[in-house]
């Protein structure tokens, strides 16, 4: 993949996560910020932020967001293939519950 087609692929990416998590915040300010992994602080910014700045904030060529694969339990149990994905998933959900959330230093 040429390196503009990245670049473009990173900002429609950066929008589509800025968009769903001003969706996501408006509908369940609670569930969005265990879902997102993101504080009040940065929950209140998203949701503030005007069509425009998220134009501008999505036009950046680096991701906005942040996977949460940092912990080797946690990616095994959401790619795990067990009979019952359920639990897998809900150990791991527990697990991420557990994890800091993101913060404006």
């Amino acid at each position: 993949m040429r390196s503009a087609e990245l670049n473009n692929e990173i900002k429609e990416l950066n929008l589509a996560y800025l968009m769903l998590a001003q969706q996501l915040i408006r509908e369940d300010r609670d569930a969005a910020m265990f879902r997102l992994g993101i504080s009040e602080e940065i929950a209140e910014i998203l949701e503030n932020l005007t069509p425009g700045q998220v134009l501008r904030m999505s036009g950046v060529s680096m991701l906005l967001c942040r996977f949460r694969f940092d912990d080797g339990l946690l990616l095994g149990l959401l790619s795990s293939h067990e009979r019952e994905p359920g639990m897998a998933r809900l150990h791991a959900m527990i697990l991420a519950a557990d994890k800091p959330v993101e913060a404006i230093v």
